[in-house]
């Protein structure tokens, strides 16, 4: 009986259409949380529908807490993000990883809220020189424990993204980007209907996908939206500067995949 941790984002989650939904700000955001949520207790579903002994839920908007915990499926357990780690409770036990509400990397075409990480700095992220976003970030964190990515949901910019980095790896599109800030929806109902589908797949077919798992010790190397972003990011002990908006530093393992 597999174990399954699902990683959960905001911008591709169903029913999320522009981007003031997404803002804890924002007087949106309150029935923002609650498709959150839904999306997630599909996720969730279709996980035990799929054979799973036990699921455990991270939530990384913002670095949490975005969950109502009362209007949460009560079989999994949950956790935010701690002390610089994606996913606290991930470890080789864990036969599969499913990103639910996930968006493409900074910089593609129609994808709606693209961003890498830090939306208002960073833009081109590399792995020894292979371009991801976040998608491929949390699937390299996850490989150190050869845990593979199994399944992603999102808008159809990230689920092709997805598909053409990790082939094999289950999607549910919900949502169309029409340019960055606004999107087309499936119903939220037809959208979880789809979810817990493909998270009962996906589980089913845990066994073979395999973790992708980083050359080690291993570059990585940020490009940064302006330069003196970069003239911060210099002073890190470790870090060495490229150009003018570019840092690189070397790393020895993937669970420092994102700490530049």
């Amino acid at each position: 009986m597999a174990r399954i941790y699902i990683l959960c984002d905001m911008e591709g989650i169903s029913g999320i259409w522009n981007k003031d939904q997404v803002d804890s700000k924002s007087g949106a955001y309150a029935e923002a949380r609650e498709l959150l949520c839904a999306d997630v207790n599909a996720a969730v579903a279709g996980a035990f529908d799929g054979g799973a002994a036990e699921v455990v839920v991270g939530d990384t908007h913002g670095g949490g807490p975005n969950f109502i915990l009362e209007k949460m499926d009560k079989r999994a357990v949950y956790e935010n993000p701690a002390m610089g780690n994606l996913m606290p409770g991930l470890d080789s036990s864990f036969a599969g990883l499913i990103l639910t509400g996930h968006h493409a990397m900074a910089g593609t075409l129609n994808g709606f809220l693209d961003h890498t990480m830090d939306s208002g700095s960073w833009y081109n992220f590399y792995i020894n020189d292979r371009k991801v976003g976040e998608i491929g970030i949390e699937t390299a964190f996850a490989g150190h424990y050869d845990v593979p990515l199994i399944m992603v949901t999102g808008d159809e910019a990230a689920c092709f993204e997805a598909e053409a980095q990790f082939p094999g790896v289950v999607t549910a599109a919900v949502k169309k980007g029409l340019g960055r800030n606004k999107a087309r929806c499936l119903h939220p109902a037809t959208a979880r209907e789809l979810i817990r589908r493909k998270a009962a797949e996906a589980v089913k077919k845990a066994g073979e996908l395999r973790p992708w798992k980083i050359d080690l010790p291993a570059t990585i190397k940020l490009e940064f939206y302006r330069s003196d972003y970069a003239d911060n990011a210099a002073w890190s002990p470790g870090a060495e500067r490229i150009d003018a908006r570019a840092v690189r530093r070397r790393i020895e393992s993937a669970l420092h995949v994102c700490k530049l």
